[in-house]
């Protein structure tokens, strides 16, 4: 029977790595010094504590990043509230093309003039929020 295929049939499974990292060490730490250790394993941003350890040992640059709850928190609010603003703008046309197409011109001028009083409050309101998130970066965070 002919062999059609490679010189050597596919087994299957993973390729062997050129450089196996097969030497193994085991440490034990007391409570306070795993929970040190794991708050600088936090804080590097690393998924793989293995990894970590390695860094560490090497003294490769082990970045720390640290996350500002208040700050997350504050711009998750500010996304949802400009998606609300993009909301608004979209009914706001439409209601403009509503009261053109179902109501008289005057009954519709009055009906707008109402609206643009709304829309004026909340342009000062939305300068005050941007007002805020620049008061909120210069104050807060501080590079």
């Amino acid at each position: 029977m002919e062999n059609n295929s490679k010189t050597s049939p596919h087994k299957g499974g993973r390729h062997p790595k050129n450089d196996p990292a097969v030497h193994r060490y085991s440490i034990s730490l007391t409570a306070e010094e795993n929970a040190s250790f794991l708050s600088l394993f936090e804080q590097s941003g690393m998924n793989v504590k293995a990894h970590f350890i390695t860094a560490c040992i090497f003294q490769k640059g082990i970045t720390t990043i640290k996350v500002d709850k208040a700050a997350m928190e504050y711009y998750v609010r500010l996304t949802a509230l400009f998606g609300q603003f993009r909301a608004v703008g979209v009914n706001y046309n439409q209601v403009v093309k509503i009261l053109y197409h179902n109501f008289s011109e005057k009954k519709a001028a009055a009906y707008l003039y109402k609206l643009e009083k709304q829309t004026a409050e909340f342009a000062v309101l939305s300068q005050k929020i941007i007002q805020l998130t620049v008061e909120f970066e210069t104050n807060y965070l501080k590079k």
